[in-house]
């Protein structure tokens, strides 16, 4: 049942964490997927998959992991939109707050051109205000 869960690629807090732009170990892989929402766990651990839609199927990067294998990753900017999209509570200043991000991350390593590029990509009223409130709280 699994093997069904390949078009996906690790994104929210799981990518967050990888990046280093969040403070918490995960210890459940998050997923994005055009299929539906799922979860599963194996021997390897707790895998967590969200449902988007097909076009919004973009933003991730392919990382070697071992040997010739790769992992599908959101880039940064990818996992942070994916978050906000999908957990409308990051909707106020506390709940962005709570988040922990790392400001170095946010400030130096944080593609602001390309957050805006996936950002029109979603046209969503909503997400903008987030994304809008976000910058404002971490002055980007």
């Amino acid at each position: 049942m699994e093997k069904k869960y390949r078009l996906s690629y690790i994104s929210l807090h799981s990518a967050l964490a990888f990046y280093g732009m969040i403070p918490e170990a995960i210890v459940q892989f998050t997923s994005a997927t055009t299929l539906k929402s799922a979860n599963f766990s194996n021997d390897f651990g707790i895998y967590d998959y969200k449902n988007i839609k097909n076009e919004l199927m973009f933003g991730f990067d392919f990382k070697p992991i071992a040997g010739e294998r790769t992992l599908q990753i959101a880039k940064p900017e990818k996992a942070l939109i994916d978050l906000l999209y999908l957990y409308t509570f990051y909707n106020n200043e506390q709940a962005l707050l709570d988040l922990r991000l790392n400001e170095d991350f946010l400030h130096d390593d944080l593609n602001l051109k390309l957050l805006d590029e996936y950002k029109l990509k979603f046209n969503n009223k909503a997400l903008e205000k987030r994304i809008h409130l976000l910058k404002k709280i971490y002055d980007l």
